[in-house]
């Protein structure tokens, strides 16, 4: 199987790059790695469009595998013909192949292999040949014994055996397959009378080929909790006269009658459970994989939020009982302060919590406050703007999700890193963190806890993780990390990097002080040569007395960054600097061919160094609008149908996007509302994080509910 070609015309990319892109993925490159620096090799491929090459080239290898397997069972057997040669060499997917190999698969115990030990099966070939003039009564009554007492009995496992041959027919399988994927219907009734959240499939039907993922996962969810009864139906009529027009011939006399009884068993026994089952896990690997694609992209958009840099900033854990959570953290996320309040009013302690915010604020210079949205998020926020307006202002807040935070204060990284709180304190640290730095804080908390999915639980884990690592991977390297102040966790996911050279870096950096140098990571224990080609672009050390060694130029372009330099008449000394900014128009001048001829880098990375050069570390997330910050706070009951209200978008899911509006309460606009041109999905109008203008449609008191429309309010 020529790999790279298939890949090629799936992807519409040239042949050549695919192959590229194989041989380093071979050879152990990371996928940042190849998509950051071996442009030329792969024409600029996207880390996306790796990954899904990456994942395509797995399955065609385990196809591949499969065929042989297949192949060579059915050489054992000693039943491999040229046609089925033929028809395994063409089969494009793993269920072809299994259609190919399954009369030859090893069966358990069914009614065919029972009549088969009988001695039935000389009978059923005669009767399934449909010879005119053969009398099956009198062929029938051969075959008694002490196993088949009457011609009845013989003929009914003959039947048996007909009706295997029938179902396990690899073409009927694939016609049928089609009819089912255009014709099916998937309904679904109420498994037992009582209310649910499922009420709404109770009595529903819908389109095979037209059904949306997210209501496969939901009808899933619901059969699987015993509410609902889920079928796949077809017209039964219609498939059981095509496969007679396939085995049954005409003026085939009685053994005809005797094949069309096996054919309708076939299909009401065999193929139709079978097929339905198929059906029913197609739509539901295939709606799993939308939402993994949909949860990876949701959480790319949260990992990549702007940081809100330089800022002192106050973490607030709300709670009742246990009361709020404080921490206080400087610009660079160390923790200052730390103190535990009753903001909330039935515990009559709100003068002495406003004293307690009050007096940190003004100790450590305050200027943000990140407040979590869990229990009593509503009451600490109106009591966080009290607080502000009590001081004249100068300081804003923003509720930041989270999710994940209680899962990451009681883990032994979170104990590692804060031996001396308790787990509630931890978890404010995290909140105050998530404002500063949303990426370098929630790589530490598993990606399926941060609150960006939709059905999470209900996925397949291995692939689900193997999905949300790599949006980590990206994301992480796509930014970059400094070196001398990245934790061990924000390490582990850089390219090149496992968990536990992650730990040796930070190991050699508290025993031997800050890294002077890239080519210092060389002296960690167990960064061998190939990691440190995949990790040291990577890592950056700003200020460092090198200046390309704080810069995303890696270290085997050094020599051509110099070379460019020169060519063009600058130093190492103008990176960064004002002078610098005339670089591009110099090089333009010398002109791109020569000056690749001279420094020995193709164009894609001659150009990555001179964007480098120009913003040496430069944070993609800057040029983000900045996250919405607010100073005042509005409750459900200040809503009103018609308002026009600023947003930030906390979730896209199928049906369409959450957003927080400052009421605590996400208001949902749902897919119809999103746009005023037609989409076939929310993240083609939204993404995580993006601040939206929307209007409110609907308020329910009651059930907490906010219908919303962005339509005719922001600019596609």
């Amino acid at each position: 199987m020529d790999f790279a070609k298939i890949l090629a015309g799936e992807l519409n990319v040239p042949e050549q790059y695919v192959s590229a892109a194989i041989r380093l993925i071979d050879e152990g490159n990371t996928i940042p790695f190849i998509a950051r620096y071996r442009k030329e090799a792969t024409n600029a491929m996207d880390d996306q469009v790796l990954r899904q090459l990456a994942d395509r080239l797995e399955y065609l290898r385990g196809l591949e595998k499969r065929k042989g397997e297949v192949a060579a069972t059915i050489e054992e057997l000693g039943a491999m013909t040229p046609e089925l040669q033929k028809a395994l060499e063409a089969a494009k997917t793993l269920a072809e192949v299994e259609d190919i190999y399954r009369p030859y698969k090893p069966k358990r115990k069914t009614r065919a292999s029972v009549a088969k030990a009988r001695g039935l099966e000389p009978l059923a070939q005669a009767i399934f040949a449909q010879k005119p003039g053969l009398d099956v009564n009198a062929e029938a009554e051969k075959y008694i014994n002490d196993e088949v007492p009457d011609a009845e009995a013989a003929l009914a496992g003959a039947r048996d055996i007909i009706a295997e041959q029938v179902s396990d027919d690899a073409t009927l399988r694939a016609q049928l397959r089609r009819f089912y994927q255009t014709f099916g219907l998937v309904k679904s009734k109420a498994a037992k009378e009582e209310d649910s959240v499922y009420a709404g499939y109770y009595d529903f039907s819908q389109a095979v080929n037209k059904i949306a993922g997210h209501r496969v996962l939901a009808l899933d969810r619901g059969e699987r909790e015993g509410f609902l009864k889920v079928t796949v139906e077809v017209d039964a009529e219609k498939a059981v006269g095509g496969i007679r027009r396939m085995f049954v011939k005409a003026g085939g006399g009685p053994s005809a009658a005797q094949v069309s009884a096996a054919v309708e068993d076939a299909y009401t026994r065999l193929i139709h459970p079978s097929l339905e089952r198929e059906v029913r896990s197609n739509l539901s690997d295939e709606a799993a994989e939308g939402a993994i694609q949909v949860f990876g992209e949701n959480l790319r958009q949260l990992l990549l939020q702007p940081p809100i840099k330089g800022k002192v900033a106050l973490g607030m854990d709300p709670g009742y009982r246990m009361g709020c959570k404080l921490a206080v953290v400087d610009e660079t996320g160390k923790v200052l302060d730390t103190a535990v309040v009753y903001p909330v009013p039935e515990f009559k302690k709100v003068d002495q919590a406003k004293a307690k915010v009050k007096d940190l604020i003004r100790k450590h210079h305050v200027q943000i406050i990140a407040i979590g949205n869990g229990t009593a998020g509503k009451e600490t926020e109106i009591f966080a703007a009290e607080v502000i307006r009590e001081l004249g202002g100068g300081v804003q807040y923003m509720v930041v999700s989270e999710a994940g935070a209680s899962v990451y204060s009681a883990s032994k990284l979170a104990a590692e890193e804060f031996p001396q709180f308790d787990v509630n304190l931890r978890s404010a640290v995290s909140i105050a963190r998530r404002l500063q730095d949303p990426l370098a804080e929630l790589v530490k908390i598993d990606p399926k806890a941060v609150g960006v999915g939709q059905y999470q639980h209900d996925m397949p884990q291995k692939r689900l993780n193997e999905t949300l690592d790599g949006v980590v991977e990206d994301c992480v390297n796509s930014v970059g990390v400094d070196l001398n102040t990245a934790s061990a966790p924000l390490l582990a996911r850089v390219a090149g990097l496992s968990a536990s050279t992650a730990k040796n870096v930070v190991a050699w950096r508290e025993e031997n002080g800050a890294f002077a140098s890239r080519a210092q990571l060389k002296k960690v224990k167990g960064l061998g040569p190939k990691a440190f080609e995949q990790c040291a672009g990577f890592l950056r050390i700003p200020g460092a007395k090198k200046a390309l060694d704080g810069t995303a130029v890696h270290p085997e372009s050094y020599p051509a960054a110099e070379k460019l330099l020169s060519l063009c008449g600058f130093a190492d000394k103008d990176i960064g600097t004002e002078a610098i900014q005339a670089l591009p128009k110099k090089a333009r001048e010398i002109g791109f061919a020569a000056l690749c001829a001279e420094t020995g880098a193709g164009e894609p990375t001659l150009k990555d160094i001179i964007a480098e050069l120009l913003r040496p570390g430069r944070d993609m997330r800057d040029e983000l609008p900045a996250p919405m910050l607010r100073s005042d706070v509005m409750s459900l009951e200040d809503l009103k149908p018609g308002m026009e209200l600023m947003g930030t978008v906390r979730n896209v899911i199928d049906f369409g996007a959450f957003v927080d509006i400052g009421v605590h309460q996400d208001g949902l606009v749902h897919i119809s509302q999103l746009s005023d041109k037609f989409i076939k999905h929310p993240s083609q109008a939204v993404k995580v994080g993006d601040v939206v203008k929307v209007k409110i449609l609907d308020v329910d008191q009651k059930k907490k509910r906010i219908s919303l429309t962005m339509k005719g309010l922001n600019k596609q």
